[in-house]
């Protein structure tokens, strides 16, 4: 799978990650992921932070040990400033806020996290960008970067991020639900999805590296997402 380098200094590369591709190998190494990739084109590459399979977007690799100590350390100390945008289904109750429920990992299953008091902190600011009826686009910003955290936090509130197979009812998003007098054309049986995964992307990280540069990097919308927004936007718009 092909991707876009957003930046690259001596000390990290930036990467726009697609949907689909893992962010390091997993426990059976079958499948590509973005780590292993760049490690073909650069050598030792280390991993600072990780984004979901599903999730596309901004994701940053250090090319050296001491970087990678710093903005790892920076990224759990709080001091990286990291902003998604993602579609959720439905209406939030309140246009902005914030989401400060902990997170732990589900008892029972252990792909699945959940919102609990016995969970670790987790603080999710949250501000709706577009309103859509069915759905609404937001952008957050996590404070803290628990597994899940996005996805979870959505849940929780009661519009969970669309196509989310775990959080959600994992449904893809079809044009004639959202357009009136839908019709195929004559050469499909069926309907191909607008999208037919996890509808969040990482889309901005503001950080100072260890020389007191500061960084603000960011990854742009990936075709579907942008598909699907104009379709929104075309059909079914709703001012904020």
């Amino acid at each position: 799978m092909k991707f876009d380098i957003i930046f690259q200094n001596e000390q990290f590369i930036a990467i726009n990650k697609p949907a689909g591709l893992l962010s390091i190998p997993d426990r059976f190494g079958k499948d590509p992921s973005a780590k292993s990739i760049l490690q073909e084109q650069f050598g030792k590459i280390y991993t600072i932070h990780r984004l979901d399979k599903d999730t596309s977007g901004l994701i940053i690799f250090a090319k050296d040990e001491a970087t990678h100590k710093d903005l790892s350390q920076k990224f759990e100390g709080r001091e990286v400033e990291k902003f998604y945008v993602g579609l959720v289904n439905g209406t939030l109750m309140n246009r902005e806020g914030t989401i400060d429920v902990p997170i732990m990992e589900h008892p029972g299953k252990t792909t699945l996290m959940m919102a609990n008091k016995k969970g670790r902190p987790s603080v999710t600011d949250y501000k709706v960008l577009e309103e859509f009826g069915l759905y609404s686009w937001v952008q957050f910003q996590i404070h803290t970067g628990r597994t899940h955290q996005i996805r979870v936090h959505s849940k929780y509130v009661g519009n969970p991020v669309v196509c989310d197979e775990l959080y959600g009812d994992g449904q893809p998003i079809l044009l004639s639900s959202i357009k009136r007098k839908f019709k195929l054309s004559k050469d499909e049986w069926e309907e191909r999805p607008l999208l037919n995964r996890l509808g969040l992307h990482s889309l901005q990280l503001k950080f100072t590296d260890a020389e007191g540069t500061k960084h603000e990097l960011e990854a742009p919308l990936s075709k579907d997402l942008k598909a699907l927004l104009q379709q929104l936007r075309k059909n079914v718009r709703t001012t904020i």
